[in-house]
């Protein structure tokens, strides 16, 4: 390799063992080496080598407002963050994402190689083949959680959306059924929901009848029966790479800490709650990866990490764990005002808006 780019070598490309860095002064001359590096492995039948160690062909995206890059848009539904000072940090723009930046499937994109898997309901049609983002702000797994805001898309609804992709995008474009195949088995699929079934649906015993109904310990199972279904769904898809968040300490989110009683800095009854779901959920992925050939489920710990920046701050670089970083309505527990200043060390804050942590 080092014969190769041996006239670049120490000047804009450097050949590591398992690596090839690509280094410029600005982004013009980034592109001009960009363009030379990619000439001289086309000329040496290198580049499709290359392509076929990328980790994975596409990113599809499944959940609620921690992930929702823009669907809720479309819907007619008060949950939406398709004004400022959403976005105000993040390179598009407001684009409908509930933060100020990047949510955490963007990074995981970016750790892949991959654009940011763009909005399903969208008014402009994507080419691209590289993923989708199927989350809507204030849905759950059941159908009725998140419904007192409007119209979002639950579990099943996001799954459905999936399934069209894959009729009326994949298959043409992908041509065979076994390359189809093999670009749902390579794929990962992020999944990051149920935090609304309990916010917005078992928490609101005025308006729903969930809680009366069901026991923790009986919502906790219900939940986890009708996610696994889900899961069982996308599997029949040809889908088989998963990583599937915890839901979030909502017991430490201003809507809760700045309305409810508590000692310390979050509602230690609310943890308690959805850890019942919490601490079920490595089982019930090793479950389904036995039962499911082929599949990996993996979890990803959020939670015990977002408890620990709640009540240990410093230890992140954050100074604030308790306010929220924009002009929040109704004393800090709605979403953000539109048109309103956020606060200007936004890095150091945990929460960006009433109840939904970035960093979960």
């Amino acid at each position: 390799m080092n014969d190769i780019f041996k006239e670049h070598l120490c000047k804009y490309i450097l050949v590591f063992f398992d690596d090839i860095l690509v280094y410029s002064n600005n982004l013009e001359e980034h592109v001009d080496h960009l363009r030379t590096f990619l000439k001289i492995l086309s000329f040496h039948q290198l580049l499709q080598l290359l392509l076929e160690r990328i980790l994975a062909p596409a990113l599809y995206v499944f959940g609620d407002s921690l992930l929702d890059s823009g669907n809720n848009n479309l819907l007619p539904t008060i949950a939406k963050a398709n004004y400022l000072p959403y976005g105000i940090d993040f390179a598009g723009g407001v684009t409908g994402r509930f933060t100020n930046g990047k949510t955490i499937s963007d990074y995981i994109a970016e750790q892949l190689g991959l654009s940011f898997s763009p909005p399903s309901l969208s008014l402009f049609k994507s080419d691209t083949i590289t993923g989708r983002n199927y989350a809507s702000g204030s849905c759950g797994i059941l159908p009725e959680s998140g419904s007192l805001f409007g119209k979002c898309l639950n579990l099943d609804d996001q799954i459905d959306l999936f399934q069209k992709t894959i009729e009326m995008e994949l298959q043409p474009h992908l041509g065979s059924s076994v390359e189809l195949s093999d670009h749902l088995s390579k794929s990962i699929f992020v999944i990051c929901i149920g935090n609304n079934d309990y916010i917005s649906n078992y928490l609101e015993p005025n308006l729903l009848n969930t809680s009366k109904t069901y026991t923790p310990q009986a919502f906790a199972q219900l939940l986890g029966g009708r996610f696994s279904q889900g899961m069982e769904s996308l599997y029949k898809l040809g889908t088989r790479k998963f990583l599937v968040f915890e839901i979030g300490t909502i017991g430490c989110m201003p809507i809760f800490t700045r309305t409810l009683q508590h000692e310390g800095p979050c509602v230690e009854e609310l943890n308690q709650l959805v850890s019942l779901f919490n601490d079920g959920l490595p089982a019930m992925l090793k479950q389904l990866t036995t039962s499911l050939q082929g599949s990996t489920f993996a979890v990803g710990h959020g939670s015990k990490l977002g408890y620990d920046m709640i009540t240990n701050p410093s230890k992140y670089g954050l100074t604030d764990a308790t306010d929220p970083c924009c002009i929040a309505g109704n004393g800090g527990t709605l979403s953000c005002i539109p048109g309103s200043i956020s606060c200007f060390d936004v890095d150091k804050h945990a929460f960006w808006f009433n109840h939904r942590d970035p960093l979960l």
